[in-house]
């Protein structure tokens, strides 16, 4: 069952999928539709998953899951992968490569791979006080609370 993000519980389980470049808005009138049918058909073992997700900053696609009433199995969650897959490769799209860094550049989303984001901090291309995006999180509450924050705040800070 779909619903709306917003409607998910804060103890829903998210997926954060953040693509290499932002999706242009004729891809994400195609992309939408595309999410909101995978999420009709998502169960887990024969049981249908309530879900929803939202688009961020056109480039990030976060998957919530009410897990209340029914968690994801191996199964369910290779779904997704697939899923995801299948945009990537009809999109030409990375969305599963987590060694990238996605980060604020003023009112910019901006994304390095991981070893040129160290670089930055090193040459002080980037503050601690750069606002990263820690797909990381578990939970909508963690992804409302520690999603989009300074490096400070998050795994980034291992890099200073």
């Amino acid at each position: 069952m779909v619903v709306e993000f917003k409607d998910l519980p804060d103890s829903a389980r998210v997926w954060i999928f953040q693509a290499n470049r932002g999706f242009s808005e004729d891809e994400l009138n195609e992309i939408k539709p595309k999410i909101n049918h995978f999420l009709q058909q998502w169960t887990v073992h024969g049981k249908s998953l309530k879900a929803g997700f939202e688009i961020r900053y056109n480039r990030f696609i976060i998957l919530g899951l009410d897990e209340s009433q029914a968690s994801a199995s191996g199964c369910s969650i290779d779904a997704s992968v697939h899923f995801i897959q299948d945009l990537e490769k009809e999109y030409d799209v990375d969305l599963l490569d987590k060694m990238n860094v996605s980060f604020k550049n003023g009112e910019f989303v901006a994304y390095k791979p991981l070893i040129d984001f160290k670089k930055m901090v090193k040459q002080k291309a980037v503050s601690p006080q750069t606002i990263v995006f820690n797909n990381l999180v578990n939970t909508k509450q963690e992804y409302k609370d520690y999603w989009e924050v300074p490096m400070t705040e998050s795994w980034h800070s291992r890099l200073l």
